[in-house]
């Protein structure tokens, strides 16, 4: 929750933080977690959807601290090679508009956006990663 706490207002809107919560009681277990030093840096998890072929990152982030050091990229670079070992075709991603562009560099079209989809001035971007 520390890390969320620290991510908050930048990137993630407060009214987020039960949600959060929630996510983490209930599928705390194949969430990925990135470590400095015992200190808590990075988060994702991916929920793969066999029968889709498709899967969807999820709670993305990383320590302000680490920003612009690469774990970033290294935890996509990982989202896609579960995704790949597991024959998934496309990654969905709900972000925002602030962190839309950072997925973008890893080749990720913007579907839909809808302002204040987060909660007020935090707009959801929901994207798809092709991995054909």
């Amino acid at each position: 929750m520390a890390l969320f706490d620290k991510n908050c207002p930048e990137f993630f809107a407060n009214n987020e933080r039960q949600d959060y919560v929630e996510f983490l009681e209930k599928q705390g277990k194949t969430y990925k977690v990135g470590q400095i030093e015992s200190e808590i840096v990075a988060v994702f998890g991916l929920n793969i959807d066999e029968k889709n072929n498709r899967a969807n990152i999820t709670w993305i982030m990383t320590c302000p601290s680490v920003h612009g050091k690469g774990l970033g990229s290294q935890m996509v670079s990982y989202a896609k090679k579960i995704a790949v070992d597991n024959n998934v075709t496309h990654i969905d991603i709900a972000a925002s508009h602030l962190s839309a562009a950072f997925f973008e560099k890893f080749g990720a079209k913007k579907t839909t956006e809808i302002k204040d989809g987060w909660g007020p001035n935090m707009h959801r971007v929901d994207m798809v990663l092709s991995l054909l």
